[in-house]
């Protein structure tokens, strides 16, 4: 046996020193390399060049149906394969695309029975819109969810996060508590999983959000189970504040990051923001066209700001462009967003209890405090004192926006708003937003489908509640009557729902505009359909005209 002397003996430990913390380095890598290939890319990055080929081609009519395609082999083969086929005589790409892609199944339209209600018929519809994605094909862009969801229809083929709120208000109307509870676990799923509800659950989807309704989500489901969900989510709900706050710990005044803005004077807020800075896979055509103008060096800066209008929920609407004539002005992560801001006031809120509720006192302030930090900047920089409603913010030019919306009323909805502001507020969305078929999303026309003369379902419900809260119940009732009117008229001569509505103008009933054709099904329509009708038609009789009800007040 050989005796190594004392310095041999420490320069040996030094080396096995060395040695162990190149391996532990080497694992932590590879440990790192699994982790992010366990993350499923995105076709664009995928299929690289043949995949902006097939789009730039319009082999077909929606450009979401070949990012939904699925391979049938390895994608690196199937692109060399079209390298190699592409430049010979008689290639033809649709034929390539047909021969290496299974194209996503579609759905046939719902026909109701012969003089089914409206009620009944939206009772019926939620099995025909609840999927299953246990598993997905190794090349699919579908994200593999462990629990059964209900879609919204149309072209969207799997699950919508905001939508799926108010999707969920429907379902519990109609007694479904069990799929309320799957939907629920499903998007705690996706938070462990990848740190954020993607805006859908897709692959090109994992760049971004959408409205944090998470936590309203987990405020449902406690009014049926008790508070005790709210410790069963707690995790998953820190998760979600996380992600949106991400980069805030060390933001200097004045900047923005990610999700977080900090103002001048250290007040922190949030802004709509996607990770990714290309033109979206299922509106790559359309992402690429709106950018033809723009100089090459600002072409990424205008898909990020396009990405994240689509993070918003709201894509598109005036109310992100610099100049309401031109998508191309969209400025999306220039501002701080009225409706986003209050959710997350609702968030913290959430977290306060949930903390309290575990018996952790500590840390319940500290959400406390922040929520009502939040409210307070709300109430402060996304009032406009000038025009007497709510707006968004301009944090690069320091100035609150002068456009009403009917994102304003989410304060009132939330709970945040000072009377004072709530009824202002309520007085313009009267004058400026209502009509004959309910609440207009804004008031000017531009070709947007978040923009006038279209009415959508969520922000229906979202004025009905948040006028309620401040005592405005006429003006609630007007716009929820005006909106009833509008579906159960549109049901009668078409039988279906459909994603949006014409609020205003001679000719109501199907919404138009945006970049694909209107969508039937459909998910947050039924949901809110239901819920009006039962509010305000007990027993399924025939609603009232809104031309019928009494007049309302200015001051109403």
């Amino acid at each position: 046996m050989v005796k190594l002397s004392h310095s041999s003996r420490v320069f040996w430990q030094g080396w096995r020193n060395v040695v162990s913390v190149a391996i532990l380095a080497l694992l932590l890598v590879c440990q790192s390399s699994i982790a992010r290939q366990s993350v499923p890319q995105s076709p664009d990055i995928l299929f690289g060049p043949l995949f902006d080929a097939v789009q730039r081609a319009q082999l077909f009519s929606d450009q979401k149906t070949f990012a939904d395609a699925v391979a049938k082999r390895s994608p690196k083969l199937i692109v060399a394969d079209w390298q190699k086929e592409k430049s010979q005589q008689g290639f033809d790409l649709k034929k390539f695309v047909l021969a290496n892609f299974t194209l996503p199944a579609t759905h046939s339209a719902y026909v109701p029975p012969a003089n089914q209600s409206l009620r009944a018929h939206i009772d019926g519809l939620w099995s025909e819109l609840t999927r299953s994605a246990k598993k997905a094909g190794k090349y699919d862009s579908l994200l593999p969810i462990p629990k059964p969801y209900v879609v919204p229809g149309g072209r969207f083929r799997e699950v919508y996060y905001w939508d799926s709120y108010f999707t969920m208000l429907g379902l519990a109307e109609s007694g479904h508590w069990p799929l309320i509870k799957d939907m629920l676990d499903n998007f705690a799923w996706e938070l462990d999983q990848y740190g954020l509800i993607p805006n859908g659950n897709r692959s090109y989807y994992l760049s971004r959000s959408q409205p944090p309704f998470f936590s309203l989500m987990v405020s449902l489901y406690a009014q049926h189970q008790g508070d005790q969900v709210y410790v069963h989510y707690l995790g998953q709900l820190q998760k979600e504040y996380d992600y949106w706050m991400a980069g805030s710990a060390h933001l200097a005044k004045g900047k923005a990051i990610n999700r977080v803005v900090r103002l001048a004077n250290g007040t922190l807020l949030n802004r709509y923001w996607d990770a990714r800075d290309v033109p979206r896979p299922e509106s790559w055509l359309a992402d690429i066209k709106t950018a033809s103008n723009v100089p090459a060096k600002d072409k990424p800066a205008l898909y990020r700001q396009l990405r994240s209008g689509a993070a918003s929920g709201w894509d598109y609407s005036s109310r992100w462009f610099r100049d309401y004539r031109h998508l191309s002005t969209i400025e999306v992560t220039h501002i701080i967003p009225v409706d986003l801001n209050s959710l997350l006031y609702h968030l913290e809120q959430v977290l306060a209890k949930g903390y309290q509720l575990k018996g952790d006192p500590q840390l319940a302030a500290h959400y406390r405090q922040l929520a009502a930090a939040r409210a307070k900047a709300i109430n402060t920089y996304l009032y406009n004192k000038t025009q007497g409603w709510y707006c968004d913010y301009d944090w690069t030019t320091g100035h609150v926006r002068e456009q009403l919306t009917a994102a304003a009323l989410f304060p009132l909805f939330l709970n945040i708003a000072t009377d004072k502001q709530a009824n202002a507020t309520a007085k313009a969305v009267l004058l400026q937003l209502v009509h004959t078929g309910g609440l207009a999303t804004t008031t000017v026309e531009t070709g947007q489908q978040w923009d006038a003369p279209n009415g959508w379902a969520p922000l229906q419900w979202v004025a009905v509640v948040g006028l309620n809260n401040y005592h405005h119940p006429a003006l609630a009732k007007r716009i929820a009557m005006g909106f009833l009117k509008n579906v159960q008229a549109t049901y009668d001569s078409e039988h279906k729902l459909v994603e949006k509505y014409v609020v205003q103008g001679r000719t109501l009933g199907g919404g138009g505009g945006g970049e694909y054709p209107l969508q039937d099904g459909f998910g947050w329509t039924n949901g809110v359909t239901i819920m009006l009708l039962d509010k305000y038609c007990p027993a399924h009789k025939v609603c009232q005209s809104v031309h019928d009800l009494p007049p309302v007040a200015a001051g109403d």
